[in-house]
């Protein structure tokens, strides 16, 4: 098992504040996971590398400055919105998911956590109302489809130092997906930026607004 440890290894500039965040995860995940399961068995040991780690990948290639306006699609028990919130306190995250159950999670360990900045929603993404800067997801669907659903959230209101678009965790040969949604988009190999094997295949795909 790795620890949080691995967290400070890739992000060495966490505040005190944030270090006790991370380090809360896990005691946090596995007992919200003895009572709903969102993380796999097999995984919650993993936690740190599989889904923290994983989710903080977005932020290797991009910040969120203050006040964006960020909005996660299909975020299961709250990832990757959960540790991005936590590494950038003054963006403000909608977590939207179709099954209540994983965001009763979502509100339990943000609450846990301190994170006023959160709000997880059972809902479908096309029922949110308002404008987001980005859009962040991990391994939810096809590219096409999800841009369809998300494309009227982005704003085209700009913050200095941010690319408001789609910001897709996803994994394996993705050129005959990405082709199908006739746009720019850049992507971006996880294993640049991270040496456990987990990262060997898995992507960020940036589709700009």
């Amino acid at each position: 098992m790795i620890g949080f440890e691995v967290i400070g290894k890739y992000f060495p500039e966490l505040t005190a504040k944030q270090t006790q965040q991370f380090s809360a995860l896990y005691d946090l995940y596995s007992e919200w996971n003895a009572q709903i399961n969102v993380i796999s068995r097999k995984d919650i040991d993993e936690l740190y590398v599989r889904h923290v780690l994983h989710s903080l990948a977005i932020a290797k290639f991009t910040s969120f400055p203050k006040g964006t306006r960020v909005l996660d699609v299909g975020c299961g028990g709250g990832f990757p919105g959960i540790p991005l919130a936590i590494l950038f306190p003054e963006a403000q995250f909608r977590l939207v998911d179709s099954i209540g159950k994983k965001i009763k999670v979502v509100n339990g360990v943000a609450e846990s956590l301190g994170l006023e900045n959160i709000k997880g929603y059972h809902d479908r993404a096309e029922n949110i109302k308002g404008q987001f800067n980005v859009v962040i997801s991990r391994a939810v669907t096809q590219m096409k489809p999800f841009r369809h659903w998300v494309h009227q959230k982005l704003d085209a209101e700009r913050i200095p130092g941010l690319s408001n678009g789609i910001y897709a965790l996803k994994g394996g040969d993705l050129d005959a997906e990405m082709q199908e949604i006739k746009a720019p988009y850049q992507e971006i190999n996880l294993a640049d930026y991270f040496e456990e094997d987990f990262f060997e295949t898995k992507k960020l795909v940036f589709v700009p607004y």
